[in-house]
Formats: C-alpha cells, sequence, structure tokens
C-alpha cells in the first residue's frame, strides 16, 4: 500500500509541474508583451533624444521581417528568442561611448535575459519540428545582426554608432510586439 501510494505522489508532482511549465509557456505571449513595453520604455530613459549630429550617419540594416512571419508560433518564438539573444550580446559590449543611463541599461540586459530563458524553456519542447525553417530564420538574422555589430566596430562604437543601434533596437521590439499582438 505504501508503494503505489509514493508513486501517486510521484505521479501527482510531475503532472502538477508539467501543467505549471505549460501555464507559464501559454502566458509567455503576455509577458513578452510586458517585458517589450519595459524594454522599450528603457530603451528611451537610457539615452536622450537621439543627436542630430548623428542624422547624417543613419544607415540601414533591413530587418528579415519574413522571420517573424511564418506559420507556426512556435517558429516565431524560436525567431523571438534568436533576436532577444543577439540584441543581448550587442548590448553588452563596448558600452563605454554610449553614455547611457547605466541603470536603465542594466534592467533592459537583466529583462532581456530572463525573456530568453523563459522562451528557451517553452521553445524547446517544440524545437526538433522547425529545425529546417529555423535554420534559414537563424541564418538571416544572424547576417542582420552582423551588419550591425560591424556598424559599431567600423564606427569604433563612437556615441553616433550606438545611438543609431539603439533607434534600430527600438525598431526590432516594435516589429516583435507587433507580431506578438497577432498571434
Amino acid at each position: 500500500i505504501m508503494n503505489s501510494f509514493g508513486l501517486i505522489q510521484i505521479g501527482l508532482i510531475l503532472s502538477s509541474t508539467t501543467i505549471i511549465s505549460s501555464l507559464q509557456c501559454n502566458h509567455l505571449r503576455w509577458q513578452q508583451r510586458k517585458v517589450i513595453e519595459n524594454s522599450l520604455r528603457l530603451l528611451d530613459k537610457m539615452g536622450k533624444n537621439f543627436p542630430q549630429q548623428c542624422l547624417r550617419e543613419k544607415t540601414s540594416f533591413r530587418f528579415p521581417t519574413q522571420v517573424l512571419q511564418p506559420r507556426q508560433k512556435e517558429t516565431v518564438g524560436v525567431a523571438i528568442e534568436e533576436i532577444f539573444q543577439h540584441i543581448f550580446y550587442i548590448f553588452s559590449k563596448n558600452l563605454t561611448l554610449a553614455a547611457w543611463d547605466g541603470t536603465a541599461l542594466d534592467q533592459f540586459q537583466n529583462g532581456l535575459y530572463l525573456q530568453i530563458e523563459q522562451l528557451e524553456a517553452c521553445v524547446i519542447k517544440k524545437h526538433t519540428q522547425h529545425c529546417r525553417s529555423k535554420e534559414g530564420s537563424r541564418l538571416k538574422l544572424k547576417k542582420y545582426f552582423q551588419k550591425i555589430d560591424c556598424f559599431l566596430k567600423d564606427k569604433q562604437h563612437d556615441l553616433c554608432s550606438w545611438e543609431i543601434s539603439r533607434a534600430e533596437m527600438r525598431r526590432c521590439l516594435q516589429l516583435i510586439d507587433k507580431v506578438t499582438r497577432k498571434l
């Protein structure tokens, strides 16, 4: 009797953790909208208005919008996770000339990091089904973010290059927000 009771308890614990993790994944879209809203606010708070002297240096990086338009929600989730990872990477190096509010920057990075972790936990479950379409998206995103990274390096991470990159990241987050509202 004790043995079967122990198995029932283990079964209940396992099923409740599965339910909890799937609930987290179900609420992920709502969480993402909150994180994006907060990230956009923090991007604004990090720096002042876009400097006039940087206008002539503006560059078009051409975000690959098709990566956010696949038929399956899971594929969009994988793309969003990838975008957050790239943004986190870009905003975690050579920021000395950016002259941004450090607290807002830290909060921005922390929010992205937490969102990446939550997305990974939810996306991993459905990862294998979407490998082929995911690879194409991954390459397009990698090229896009490499352009931004090279731009920053070419400009030696100066104030204008960071401001242009910050404006571009704002655009990325707005695109993600638009997509997650439709899902």
